[in-house]
């Protein structure tokens, strides 16, 4: 299976628009991937909060409209990275967008772990409440958000809906980036999966951010990573790895917290 992570560049001198555009010709260039993945809240910056209110859109607004032609265009499937959805009748809501490579949505997730610590993003947006998984033909792929990468909890959930790779796109800052590659590997190790971890590149509203987007197979080795800049990372990797390591080295069978089962 062959994956191409975006890792796009935000800064405050590109339009929002000019950026949709560009992005959407990124997408149309990795014709015969099997995947793609973009980061989270490309369009206006993760840490860009004055701007959440203005640029937020419908689910099915213009970022919906370009990545789902691209994704035709392309004939590949899409994660198109996270916008500031606005509900009509709700609050905002930082949601991810998958697509089939037909451009037809295959899913939405509302991340539910907000960032901020009672400030930004965790009081101008709501919370998900529903883990998202979406079947492809090669790997069942679980949805997480940046911050999501710090809650085990959510990608043990994800496993049990049956999650074999993880896609986590994110707008991940520098200052913290050590944590960002910890986490991505401690993420594919415990639950014997492949992280795909697609961050932005660029500064958010002065916050500079990590890059690095990387590829962990279910050993928690780094298959690649990307810079510190704006670019294409792909990468190859073979889906099965996930049932033959599960099989190998069957350590999920073990659990006992956290199960609706009696301890044996």
């Amino acid at each position: 299976m062959r994956a191409s992570l975006l890792q796009v560049a935000v800064n405050e001198d590109e339009s929002v628009e000019s950026r949709r555009r560009r992005v959407a010709a990124l997408v149309r260039d990795q014709a015969g991937a099997d995947l793609v993945v973009l980061p989270e809240l490309w369009t206006t910056g993760a840490f860009a909060y004055e701007e959440f209110g203005t640029e937020a859109e419908a689910l099915e607004g213009p970022t919906y409209e370009a990545m789902a032609k691209a994704a035709s265009e392309a004939g590949v499937w899409l994660h198109a990275g996270s916008v500031p959805e606005r509900d009509p009748e709700g609050p905002l809501y930082n949601t991810s967008l998958v697509f089939s490579p037909s451009g037809e949505l295959a899913a939405a997730y509302r991340k539910i772990h907000r960032f901020g610590f009672d400030k930004g993003e965790a009081v101008l947006m709501g919370a998900g409440e529903e883990l998202v998984t979406v079947r492809l033909p090669d790997t069942v792929v679980g949805v997480a958000t940046c911050y999501d990468l710090r809650f085990p909890e959510l990608f043990r959930g994800l496993v049990d809906a049956g999650a074999e790779t993880f896609v986590v796109p994110a707008g991940w800052p520098e200052r913290r980036r050590a944590h960002w590659t910890l986490l991505a590997r401690a993420r594919a190790v415990e639950n014997q999966a492949f992280v795909l971890a697609c961050g932005t590149a660029g500064t958010h509203a002065g916050v500079p951010q990590a890059g690095h987007s990387i590829v962990v197979d279910p050993w928690g080795e780094v298959l690649a990573e990307a810079g510190p800049g704006e670019e294409v990372l792909t990468v190859e990797f073979d889906p099965a790895t996930v049932a033959g390591t599960r099989d190998r080295f069957p350590a999920l069978k073990d659990r006992v917290l956290g199960l609706d089962r009696p301890r044996r």
